[in-house]
């Protein structure tokens, strides 16, 4: 069984959360002090992570973080802290996905789900895709920047491979959001914006100035065109 962690320190809360994923085969892990928690992040492997923000000795943010620079696995946050600064704050820290409590167990087992396949589903076209620079390993999920590593998050490897399937033609904001967050998600398109700009940061020689991802003003974005 793949493992999920959940780091939750509301013992009941997380409790019931493992006994509902039980039921439906998902192995899900229990750790309540943050610093455990990014110290087993850092030896151990988990298929993706479940976060609250408020926790004992270290908070959600700073593991989401550390984990993002290592990892790519994906990322839920749940957090009784409400508002658009803190869902925000999130995504611009690696998060994929951000639940505000109190949830569902349903929507979260649904959106974990959706994260696992998204991240992890079997891609039927193994090709490598070359757009001058920027190498994407499509079977490996890997980046590549003149030969070198690119560690991108789950969504943004996504919108990157999007945006180069569509080299040289603007993408609307609204189907780029509707591909990567899905038609039903409660995101807006702000959360695009925010991972749109992590993505320059990580591949852009001048982020402020991109030449790879361009704006197109009123539709959406356009990967540079090559040669």
């Amino acid at each position: 069984m793949d493992k999920i962690l959940l780091v939750e320190d509301e013992k009941e809360l997380a409790q019931v959360t493992k006994d509902y994923f039980a039921n439906r085969g998902y192995l899900l892990q229990i750790i309540e002090d943050g610093q455990e928690a990014l110290d087993y992040l850092m030896l151990n492997s988990v298929k993706l992570l479940i976060l609250d923000i408020m926790l004992p000795n270290l908070d959600g943010f700073t593991i989401c973080e550390a984990v993002r620079k290592k990892s790519n696995i994906p990322i839920i946050i749940i957090s009784a802290k409400t508002g658009e600064y803190a869902r925000i704050m999130g995504i611009e820290l690696g998060a994929d996905d951000y639940l505000e409590k109190p949830y569902s167990v349903k929507e979260l087992f649904v959106r974990v789900k959706s994260q696992l396949r998204r991240a992890y589903e079997m891609q039927v076209d193994l090709e490598k895709i070359i757009k001058g620079d920027i190498l994407i390993d499509v079977g490996k999920r890997q980046v590549y920047l003149k030969d070198k590593p690119v560690q991108l998050a789950a969504k943004e490897f996504e919108l990157l491979k999007i945006l180069v399937e569509h080299s040289g033609r603007a993408v609307e904001k609204e189907k780029l959001f509707n591909l990567v967050w899905g038609i039903n998600s409660d995101s807006d398109y702000s959360t695009l914006t925010v991972h749109i700009n992590k993505l320059r940061e990580k591949i852009e020689k001048n982020p402020k100035k991109p030449e790879l991802i361009k704006t197109v003003w009123g539709v959406g974005y356009r990967f540079g065109e090559f040669k």
